[in-house]
Formats: C-alpha cells, sequence, structure tokens
C-alpha cells in the first residue's frame, strides 16, 4: 500500500483508480460496532475524492486474519462497512446489487473493501 494514490493518515486509507473504490482498514476487532465511527471519520476528515454515485454496486469485504478468526459474524462487518461508506461512495447501501463477504488467513490482519459500479447485463427475452 505504499504510494502517493492512498489516501489517509491512521488506520484507514483508501483510493479510486479506474472506476473502483479500495478502502483498508488495518487492525481487527471483535466488536463490530467500532468500524462504522472509524470509517465515518476518515470520510468526514481525510476523503476528498469523488461524489456518492447513482446506481448498483457489487461490494467485497474480506476480512484477513493471522491464526484463529476473531469471533465475529461476518454479516455484522458487511453492515458496520456498509453504514459506514453510505452517502460517500454511494448514497444508500439498498444500491449494493452484489455483496461477498468472506475471511481468510494472511500475514496481517486488517479488512479489505473493493467496491465497483456494477455493470448493466442485458438477458435475452424469450432465449
Amino acid at each position: 500500500m505504499n504510494g502517493s494514490d492512498w489516501t489517509g493518515t491512521g488506520k484507514v486509507r483508501a483510493r479510486e483508480t479506474g472506476g473502483v473504490f479500495e478502502l483498508t482498514v488495518d487492525g481487527l476487532t471483535t466488536q463490530a460496532k467500532y468500524y462504522k465511527p472509524l470509517l465515518y471519520e476518515f470520510f468526514r476528515k481525510e476523503w476528498r475524492g469523488s461524489r456518492p454515485a447513482w446506481g448498483d454496486h457489487e461490494v467485497d469485504i474480506v476480512m484477513e486474519h493471522v491464526g484463529d478468526p476473531p469471533h465475529i459474524d461476518l454479516d455484522n462487518i458487511a453492515k458496520a462497512v456498509l453504514d459506514g461508506i453510505k452517502k460517500h461512495v454511494f448514497h444508500d447501501d439498498a444500491q449494493v446489487a452484489r455483496l461477498l463477504v468472506e475471511r481468510r488467513e494472511d500475514e496481517r490482519e486488517r479488512l479489505r473493501v473493493t467496491i465497483r459500479r456494477r455493470q448493466a447485463v442485458s438477458v435475452p427475452i424469450g432465449g
């Protein structure tokens, strides 16, 4: 995550490149409610990127952990993250048309969030 394209000086860092918004939160906690105000403060104080977008979005949230995973429900993390980023990346979390939340062992403890505008998919009629 080195480089000038990332914004953030604390636990939260973000960047927007090629229509993809990426966000990382260093460290993990078993208290999902911790993430919403942390993200809110990041957007309020540090983020100067694009304005919230309309339309459907796809969101991937990955909880990376070292050793045994923390005892926390992934759905609670998803809710806190979505609540923390709405009005900044998209207007409302009802715009999330696809949501993937997973945990995996890695070399450091953090949340990685990737948000993309969903491309319109045409479905043939009667085919």
